[in-house]
């Protein structure tokens, strides 16, 4: 069997074919999130041979977000595992010839050009504004290609963005919006839809990597209700836009105070709390320190400690410094449990 035969099927499609395969097999992929985007777009860039994936993602993997996020399973769940771990653990048994490269961390201002510098394209699975922002600056400053996706209840959508080409995401979106608006915390979300959109997504990387050409259009779809829109947005660039018109990227500007320290996340209550600057956390010793102040129920494992100090929170520290707080989505208090533990 030869490295191409796993492929053959993909290589009888002509505007692949071989040559294009060979491109793919050269290429490389990074993925911001890994939920239900994320997993959908990992499963289809792996088996189609992208050479080189990158996953970056912040969260561990729990049970509610088995019903749409396709890489994982309740023993990923009972175990805690970080999502990126535990997708990779299924991706190798899939294509092992693959480079797949996991990073347990939230994507910001201090990391973002280091972890997405190198790679072909960059691929949205995220579920937040603040970060989309922060690709489209290291896409833009690095000239590094992205597709952009979204997907809440039944609607979703996405986007082929090229600096230098296409309208770049703040083009097409100048404000960051106010607050969270819609999300699947507050109005759900539909597993095919997640299928649909990372698939689309999955497609157009796939374009950008074999050098076809890309969809021009923002792509609009409700799966609930059998509606579509197309918008041709190849003309859409706007040369006073502050990112690709002027080249200020304000969400990499460590002056500019763009990093959210303390993020509601997506699809629970739970809060966030990056902070700046601070040392990776020795797990065990912080394991040992929680004991002694009299908290039995601490679960550590290579990449994470989870306690709770009370029936309604638990508290999940990260390697990198993060710590999740589930229970809570008011900031104020998420910040009382964080110093009450942590000192600070």
């Amino acid at each position: 069997m030869t490295e191409l035969d796993r492929y053959s099927r993909q290589i009888l499609f002509k505007p692949i074919g071989e040559e294009g395969q060979r491109k793919l097999l050269k290429s490389r992929a990074v993925i911001v999130g890994m939920g239900a985007l994320g997993t959908v777009i990992a499963n289809h860039l792996v088996r189609s041979g992208v050479g080189h994936v990158r996953m970056i993602d912040r969260d561990l993997v729990e049970l509610s977000n088995l019903q749409r996020q396709s890489l994982y399973d309740e023993d990923d769940a009972s175990n805690q595992l970080p999502k990126v771990i535990a997708a990779e653990k299924k991706l190798k048994k899939i294509n092992s010839t693959v480079k797949i490269d996991s990073i347990i961390a939230d994507l910001n201002l201090d990391n973002a050009e280091e972890l997405l510098a190198g790679f072909d394209v960059i691929v949205d699975g995220t579920d937040n504004f603040s970060t989309r922002y922060l690709i489209n600056d290291v896409s833009v400053k690095l000239d590094i290609p992205w597709v952009y996706g979204g997907a809440v209840s039944s609607r979703g959508m996405y986007a082929v963005i090229i600096p230098g080409k296409t309208p770049c995401y703040r083009c097409l979106f100048p404000e960051v919006p106010a607050g969270l608006g819609e999300t699947c915390d507050t109005i759900g979300v539909l597993s095919p839809l997640t299928d649909i959109i990372g698939s689309f997504e999955a497609i157009e990387a796939v374009k950008l990597l074999v050098g076809a050409e890309h969809n021009p259009n923002l792509e609009q779809l409700d799966i609930w209700y059998q509606s579509s829109l197309q918008m041709d947005i190849s003309e859409g660039r706007n040369p006073q836009c502050p990112t690709c018109g002027q080249h200020q990227f304000e969400f990499l500007d460590l002056s500019s105070n763009q990093q959210i320290a303390y993020a509601v996340l997506c699809g629970r209550d739970t809060v966030q709390i990056n902070p700046r600057n601070v040392k990776q956390f020795d797990l065990t010793e912080l394991a040992k320190k929680l004991k002694l102040s009299g908290l039995e129920k601490v679960k550590v494992n290579p990449f994470l400690l989870r306690f709770s100090p009370d029936d309604k929170v638990s508290m999940v520290f990260f390697k990198d410094g993060r710590v999740l707080i589930h229970g809570v989505e008011d900031i104020t208090e998420a910040k009382m449990y964080y110093s009450r533990y942590l000192g600070s």
